[in-house]
């Protein structure tokens, strides 16, 4: 017998960075916590799988507390790049543009 969240999925997802429908199947799932093993009382968010392609996969530590912290989504665009690269100097050093 399946679990009983399983019954309840979807057949379509989301994708949350660009936006389009596709199939559950396909979709990869998200978890912007950076832990998707641990699945109790979790809701994932998916990428179809080009946006999880173009994905950088390096470690986020801190990126999701700083963003957060720096409220984003919630500020306007310029305010809140002027904050993050702010932030970022101050924690990490100066940020080099590469050419």
């Amino acid at each position: 017998m399946w679990p009983w969240s399983s019954r309840f999925r979807t057949a379509t997802v989301t994708c949350l960075a660009c936006g389009d429908n596709v199939s559950r199947s396909t979709a990869r799932e998200y978890d912007k916590y950076g832990d998707r093993w641990d699945r109790t009382d979790k809701a994932f968010e998916h990428l179809c799988p080009d946006c999880h392609t173009d994905l950088c996969h390096h470690p986020r530590d801190e990126l999701e507390d700083l963003l957060v912290e720096l409220r984003a989504g919630e500020e306007e665009t310029e305010t809140f790049l002027e904050g993050y690269l702010a932030a970022v100097e101050d924690r990490y050093g100066r940020v080099e543009e590469e050419s």
